[in-house]
């Protein structure tokens, strides 16, 4: 309506053609992306081998699947741009962020923890933000998700890695050798 409002008809037809190509040429990037993701990284992460043609068919069924998603988000008229990165923020900082400090600065830390760590994260966001949709009035759901799932998925992460095996020697020595790389820069690690 603005472009329409300030431009000539045909001036606002091509800024309008211009946004929504920018808009479909990000969209079509963000699909092709994690359809490479789910493809490459996920079958490659449990030894899945696969032929080319069942690769570019998981290819295909990941770029609907992702769509689809996303029309489900879209089509909820309650939700705004900013409250669905602030939940794909929150998802993000509570599956990855204890991941990274924990294994910067804790020696113990595990993969099977940093999973564990990963799926609680990730879940108490997803609970979290279903139980703040039935129950909008409650104090306790008007948290803002990253806080209760970084705090759950941080003790996840440590709980796992203390029950489990510790992790290899090689692992060990890395993060020896970094540690002294901190020791020399000052920095103080967690022993």
């Amino acid at each position: 309506e603005l472009a329409k409002g300030l431009f000539p008809t045909w001036i606002a037809a091509i800024l309008i053609a211009a946004v929504l190509s920018a808009v479909m040429s990000s969209v079509a990037a963000q699909l092709l992306a994690s359809s490479s993701a789910i493809t490459e990284d996920i079958t490659h992460f449990f030894n899945i081998k696969l032929s080319e043609k069942s690769q570019v068919i998981l290819g295909r069924l990941s770029v609907v699947a992702v769509s689809l998603v996303a029309m489900i988000f879209a089509s909820n008229p309650q939700s705004t741009i900013l409250s669905i990165v602030g939940h794909a923020w929150a998802g993000m900082g509570a599956a990855f962020g204890p991941v990274v400090l924990f294994s910067l600065f804790w020696r113990r830390c595990s993969a099977h923890g940093a999973i564990a760590c990963m799926v609680v994260g990730a879940g108490v966001v997803i609970a979290w933000i279903s139980a703040h949709a039935a129950w909008p009035n409650s104090t306790l759901f008007s948290v803002y998700e990253i806080i209760p799932a970084f705090i759950l998925s941080s003790a996840a992460l440590v709980i796992v890695s203390l029950k489990g095996e510790q992790p290899s020697e090689k692992t060990l020595r890395h993060f020896d050798e970094v540690n002294e790389h901190c020791e020399k820069l000052k920095l103080e690690p967690l022993k």
